[in-house]
Order: C-alpha cells, then sequence, then structure tokens
C-alpha cells in the first residue's frame, strides 16, 4: 500500500514550522491520536535521538518507540517507528513559499507490520488516519498561525 500524504500551507517560515513540528513535546497538542510523549534521554533532538510517544487506538493507550533518522534543518525530518506490531515511518518536508514567510508542510506517513498488525493497519489504522492526518495539519497551521 502506498503511504498517507498530505500538505498545508502555513503563514509562517519555514524554521519556525520546522522548530514546532520536530519537538516532540508539541505532539498532544496538534495531533489528535497522542496522548504523552516522553523522550529516552535528555539530549537535544538529532539523528538517532528516541522518544516514545503513547497514542490513543480505540480505548487502549498504547507507547510507541520512535527514532529520528533524518534530520535536514528546516528543510526535512524523518521518524521511524523501532517497536510493536504497528511501526510508524514518518517523512516531513517543509519548503518555502513566496518571499520564504509562508510554509509548505507535507507529511507522508507508512507502516511496518507484525503479526496482527497486518490486519489492523488496512482495516482500521489507515482508515482512521486517512482522516485525522488532514484535521491534524489545520491545527497545526492554526496554533502556528496564532488563530488557534
Amino acid at each position: 500500500m502506498s503511504a498517507i500524504k498530505e500538505s498545508v500551507d502555513i503563514s509562517c517560515r519555514p524554521e519556525e514550522v520546522f522548530s514546532y513540528v520536530t519537538d516532540p513535546s508539541h505532539l498532544p497538542e496538534w495531533q489528535e491520536s497522542a496522548v504523552s510523549v516522553r523522550p529516552v534521554g535528555d539530549a537535544p533532538l538529532a539523528v538517532g535521538s528516541r522518544v516514545v510517544v503513547t497514542r490513543r487506538i480505540g480505548r487502549r493507550d498504547i507507547p510507541m518507540t520512535s527514532e529520528v533518522t533524518e534530520l535536514d534543518p528546516p528543510r526535512s525530518w524523518r521518524v521511524d517507528g523501532i517497536d510493536g506490531l504497528i511501526r510508524g515511518h514518518v517523512k516531513g518536508t517543509i519548503e518555502p513559499l513566496g518571499d520564504g514567510e509562508r510554509s509548505r508542510l507535507t507529511m507522508s506517513l507508512d507502516f511496518e507490520t507484525h503479526g496482527i498488525g497486518k490486519v489492523l493497519v488496512p482495516l482500521v489504522v489507515r482508515p482512521h488516519l486517512r482522516k485525522e492526518m488532514p484535521r491534524n495539519e489545520q491545527t497545526l497551521k492554526k496554533l502556528l498561525e496564532g488563530s488557534a
């Protein structure tokens, strides 16, 4: 299956967008399913950094560990799930628009599945995230543009 891909234009400089979206502590502010975030270690965000994000899926809160595998400020990043039955792989890119005072954020999400995850992703996870991702990006846009 192909990745789920969504884009949104934001009236903020790419550096501001990048700084906000790559700060894991902000995830619960703009992602509906993110309940909490706990960094693994206390070093600044870098390739190899890990974070445990607890996500509400249905009625369950499930912790998932992800690792930063690419970081190219303020243009792109990649975070890969490293545990669990469903491992998300997120690639984000930010391109400047016009005079550089606006940005286009594009996020692509794909999955690696194990065990029962092979059944859950097409039946439950993908349909849910196809609806959630555009809402998450609109929430992010409102937060960054100061209209939330």
